[in-house]
């Protein structure tokens, strides 16, 4: 039986040129902090990386326009931004912190400790998918510490205002710090660290065809030298001093590498699952499905459906059967027994929530995976069970 995966927001298989890169990798078993010359080829990859990611944010590395400290995950990227820069020593005449009711557990969880530590948080709406930018205006009637806004909702697809937001917090508080969790849209819609106007981006390496376990965070060049932000982890200062241990060489020069492989097929890739999700409608519209198209901008990686009264558990089983792999959300909460968060901001009722799949495409995807699914599709919503 072939093995169908459309599955992409939750990882991604590595990409050909991501193995070759990784033997290559294997083969350099230098520590980068050593002086040796095993160590300097080590240092070697992780700047070839660090150069490619950058240019993946549209930037020139040799301008000193930022930089990027990898880390083990987006969700420990995550971290260090929101915990560096609440616990930085600069940074406590402000108490109160901005984000949407809709984001990732790694940013969600992490808005709950800092609040149980007595930051302030206010949760933006994001009904239909579309951040509520008067709701951001409102919550400017105090000192903003920090906000940090997703770029691409990893379950919906819906794609948020942040760099209007971010400009409207900027303007009224020119010292917060804005944090963009764009592990979703990297590589996949335009931006740059400017047109978010972000101070600090969380990447993932597994998302685009990389390897898991290595993350990355751009920071700012005025942020780092402002001192605004504390390293996380502390030890042997790798990194910048940003976030010590050592580093995942092999993950981070596939990361580098998968970044370049995106960046030169960006319009290629960009145009065919853009024609790939439109099939997709086309055939779905058939089914007795209803798709949750947000009312902005969405990525056309991401379709999310309601089923009719089947639980979406029960679903997934049926079309893993047939080899077909799909998710019902996001792959950090799937152990969740409470109906997902971004659902319910979206505008879902819990019953609704349960009863969702999430089809997410890569560029490794054909019409064909559609029919398949589409086919296995029709024949469990005839067979399955409806609760209502």
């Amino acid at each position: 039986m072939n093995e169908i995966y459309l599955d992409n927001s939750a990882t991604t298989p590595l990409s050909e040129t991501v193995k070759k890169k990784m033997i290559e990798a294997m083969e350099c078993y230098g520590n980068p902090s050593s002086l040796h010359s095993a160590g300097q080829a080590a240092e070697k990859l992780l700047s070839e990386a660090r150069e490619r990611l950058l240019l993946g944010f549209g930037l020139r590395p040799r301008q000193k326009d930022g930089t990027v400290v990898f880390t083990s995950c987006g969700t420990e990227a995550t971290a260090l931004a929101l915990f560096g820069v609440a616990y930085a020593k600069t940074r406590r005449d402000a108490k109160r912190i901005l984000t949407t009711d809709s984001e990732h557990p790694s940013v969600a969880r992490a808005m709950d400790r800092l609040a149980a530590d007595g930051f302030e948080v206010v949760r933006i709406p994001t009904k239909g998918g579309v951040l509520d930018l008067r709701a951001v205006k409102n919550a400017l009637d105090q000192k903003i510490l920090l906000a940090s806004f997703m770029l691409v909702n990893n379950e919906t697809g819906a794609v948020y205002e942040v760099g209007e937001a971010f400009r409207a917090i900027k303007a009224r508080y020119p010292d917060a710090v804005t944090h963009c969790d764009a592990v979703q849209g990297f590589m996949k819609c335009p931006f740059t660290p400017t047109s978010l106007c972000a101070d600090l981006i969380t990447v993932s390496g597994h998302k685009l065809h990389a390897p898991k376990g290595v993350g990355a965070l751009y920071l700012s060049n005025a942020l780092i030298k402002a001192k605004k932000i504390a390293p996380f982890l502390v030890g042997g200062g790798q990194e910048d001093g940003l976030r010590s241990g050592t580093e995942n060489v092999i993950g981070i020069a596939a990361f580098g590498a998968a970044v370049e492989e995106l960046r030169q097929k960006k319009d290629e890739l960009t145009a065919h699952v853009a024609a790939l999700r439109q099939y997709a409608e086309e055939r779905l519209s058939a089914l007795e499905v209803r798709i949750n198209r947000p009312e902005g901008a969405y990525l056309p990686h991401v379709i999310h459906l309601t089923l009719p009264h089947i639980k979406s558990e029960t679903m997934l089983h049926a079309l893993s059967a047939d080899g077909i792999f799909v998710s019902s959300g996001s792959a950090c909460s799937s152990h969740s027994h409470h109906p997902s968060e971004a659902l319910l901001a979206f505008g879902l009722t819990p019953h609704e929530a349960d009863c969702s799949l999430r089809i997410s495409l890569s560029g490794q995807n054909t019409e064909a995976d559609i029919d398949a699914l589409c086919v296995s599709l029709e024949k469990n919503l005839a067979r399955l069970v409806r609760v209502k």
